[in-house]
């Protein structure tokens, strides 16, 4: 049984979530921002998008695979009982309070920036990854709860076997390509709340699961082939990029997906599976920071935006604002007041959340 801490799953995690920020700043300066609800600027620079177009095609499936990796350790000591009760303290909480009190935020931001009548709803925004994981989590869980417990059956051993071989990962996208096939998503980048992004979710996490539940072969296949995920993937973007305009039928974008993301988890594995400050700080933050990070880039375009200045500047200085304010956030409100750590998605820390006199007389 794996029981090990995976520093390399925790440095990827936080590595998406700063490259998600970084996605949705770009947003800012597209001509279309508006129609996705985002403030735009009236400067635009849309070659800032080709690397986001490449980017956009695994970033999301990423994270579902990294969230199914973590139920798999999440489910070491835990039965049944006990795995839901932890993940909705740790997901469906969050999510319920953001709806309520995060999300709604950058909306009246929104309102404010255009002078539009100001206005107030419960809604979930950014935050539907959420919902997502905990929706597969009640769904999944049974079956892998079963697999857990028969982690030397003939099944695992198979899969541990096929998972030898290059092409082992890599076979799985055939479920994915039958997903674009049946549900035909008018976009392939398109996740929130879509069917698409449901079910391309679904499988993301099932297969992330099944990847850590098959034991050291999959990490030493993507870690050696890692060259060849990430050679097929350039082959696929640039075929996109060329000949689609850089939207491809959905089934190569699949594949391309895939092979990103088996690319990126095999120079993870090869490079950061180590420990430290940083990264025990950082995989500590990288949550809280994705809950509250969509307030503080409208906060920092509300400000930035009606500055004189090249659109490349305002660019830096929001994506700079970006990460100084919710590292701020983090620092100062989340990570120190002991009633906020378990709304967004952190322990109970009782240091925190009884005072020293108290502990004291009470003997804790």
């Amino acid at each position: 049984m794996t029981t090990e801490r995976r520093y390399d799953i925790d440095w990827l995690r936080v590595l998406a979530i700063g490259l998600l920020l970084i996605y949705h700043i770009a947003i800012v300066f597209q001509p279309w921002a508006m129609f996705i609800g985002f403030i735009k600027n009236d400067e635009t620079m849309e070659g800032l998008w080709k690397p986001m177009t490449m980017l956009n095609v695994w970033r999301i499936p990423f994270l579902f695979y990294v969230s199914g990796m973590g139920l798999y350790f999440a489910m070491r000591k835990r039965n049944f009982r006990q795995l839901i009760t932890e993940r909705t303290k740790r997901i469906l909480l969050p999510l319920l309070f953001g709806i309520v009190a995060i999300a709604p935020l950058h909306f009246l931001i929104f309102q404010k920036y255009y002078q539009l009548p100001l206005g107030y709803y419960p809604h979930a925004g950014h935050l539907w990854f959420l919902g997502n994981i905990f929706v597969y989590v009640l769904l999944l869980a049974p079956l892998l709860l079963f697999l857990k417990k028969r982690e030397d059956g003939k099944f695992k051993k198979g899969l541990s076997s096929l998972m030898t071989h290059p092409l082992g990962p890599l076979s799985i996208s055939v479920f994915f390509v039958a997903e674009a096939i049946m549900v035909k998503p008018q976009l392939f980048t398109l996740y929130a709340q879509t069917l698409h992004g449901f079910f391309l979710g679904l499988l993301a996490f099932f297969f992330g699961f099944l990847f850590v539940y098959s034991g050291k072969p999959f990490w030493q296949t993507v870690s050696k082939w890692k060259w060849l995920y990430v050679g097929l993937a350039t082959v696929l973007y640039t075929i996109r990029l060329l000949v689609f305009e850089t939207n491809s039928p959905g089934y190569l974008m699949a594949i391309e997906s895939n092979c990103w993301i088996f690319g990126v988890f095999g120079f993870g594995y090869q490079y950061l599976n180590k420990p430290g400050k940083t990264l025990s700080y950082l995989s500590q933050a990288a949550y809280p920071v994705y809950i509250v990070h969509m307030f503080a880039l409208y906060a920092g375009a509300l400000v930035i935006l009606p500055l004189d200045m090249p659109a490349f500047m305002k660019f830096i200085l929001i994506t700079t604002f970006t990460f100084v304010l919710c590292f701020l956030i983090y620092e100062f409100m989340i990570r120190r007041i002991g009633f906020m750590r378990p709304l967004f998605g952190l322990k109970w820390d009782r240091k925190k959340i009884i005072p020293q006199k108290i502990r004291l007389k009470l003997g804790l």
